[in-house]
């Protein structure tokens, strides 16, 4: 007798072996979901697409009326017909390299401490709403902050650095003794110094709080075996959460300096405005883009607002490029495929 199991099959449809298409069962709940978050991203997309359109088209006229020059020269002299931007370019990435150097280390330290130091749930979670609240703080409050509280006790530090490392070119404060009794604190106001140490303090929430996401994500058996291997709770971090983290460490720097570069109201009321390019960083006088666009923008004629309008394209090139550098980084990176900023 043939076996039933052979009768079985040979009695089956041939349907039967054909496969299934598998319904992927979203709701309609889930598909307007869906649906809304695409929407969205298409407009960001197209928004920031009509911005750069927006500003890239007054660089035409503005070319056709400065010429060249309006990338090469360092004045922004509107009675004269001299216009620029050589010097606030060259001001906004000083301000911004400043803002990094003094962030960098106290977001870095910041975020290793409150996910790896921090004690208990409750203080970390307040750790954590302390930073995140100073990144709600409105930017001429620490422009206020800055001006009338910081710049009167930076001074003195000023003159320290001028003293003490006044043979670098950056510390170098001319027309001035540093060592004379009655020195001249009018010299160290006003400067890139101060700007960048405030766009600092606006700097540091942003890349501790992606520093700080990004250490969480450290693997929990690679911290274990470090542990098993006799490791120190530093060797730790030093050989599993730091390494780990490399891609959210350059990430959270470069969108902080991406956030330095179009910092406006605190800079503008910081800084003394003088379009000059300076190796200084110490005295008085400097300005950056978005300081000049909100300076200038209410007195501007036709021709010089289509010149700041074009500045604006500059400057947007290159935050869009640093975010996008930034975003590279942290792709590539293993702590990268958990995490989006």
């Amino acid at each position: 007798m043939r076996p039933a199991m052979s009768l079985l099959l040979e009695s089956r449809p041939e349907s039967v072996d054909q496969p299934r298409q598998i319904d992927p069962g979203l709701t309609t709940e889930d598909r307007i979901f869906r649906s809304s978050v695409s929407a969205v991203g298409v407009f960001v997309l197209v928004l920031t697409g009509s911005i750069g359109v927006f500003l890239g088209y007054q660089l035409i006229p503005t070319l056709g009326h400065y010429g060249f020059r309006f990338f090469t020269e360092t004045r922004w002299l509107p009675e004269q017909d001299k216009v620029g931007i050589a010097a606030v370019v060259v001001g906004t990435i000083v301000v911004a390299i400043i803002a990094l150097t003094v962030a960098f280390p106290l977001a870095l330290l910041t975020a290793l401490f409150i996910s790896e130091y921090a004690p208990g749930q409750k203080v970390k979670a307040t750790l954590v709403a302390v930073v995140d609240l100073m990144a709600a703080v409105p930017s001429i409050i620490y422009g206020l902050w800055g001006a009338a509280l910081l710049q009167p006790q930076v001074q003195p530090l000023s003159r320290w650095l001028s003293q003490n490392l006044g043979w670098i070119p950056f510390f170098k404060v001319s027309s001035t003794n540093p060592d004379a009794a009655a020195w001249e604190p009018t010299k160290y106001v006003g400067s890139a110094f101060i700007a960048g140490i405030v766009v600092a303090m606006m700097v540091i929430p942003l890349a501790c709080s992606v520093m700080r996401g990004v250490f969480a994500l450290a693997p929990l058996g690679e911290r274990e075996a470090a542990y098993a291997l006799g490791s120190t709770r530093w060797g730790m971090i030093r050989t599993v959460v730091l390494p780990f983290g490399r891609g959210g460490i350059i990430g959270g720097t470069m969108l902080g300096m991406g956030r330095a570069l179009g910092e406006t109201i605190a800079v503008l009321l910081i800084i003394s405005p003088d379009t000059v390019i300076k190796l200084s960083i110490l005295t008085t006088g400097t300005d950056t883009i978005s300081a000049l666009i909100a300076g200038r923008f209410g007195e501007a004629t036709s021709h010089q607002l289509t010149a700041l309008l074009a500045a604006g394209f500059v400057l947007f090139l290159i935050t869009l490029a640093v975010n996008t550098v930034a975003a590279i980084f942290i792709g590539r990176s293993r702590s990268g495929a958990a995490l989006e900023i």
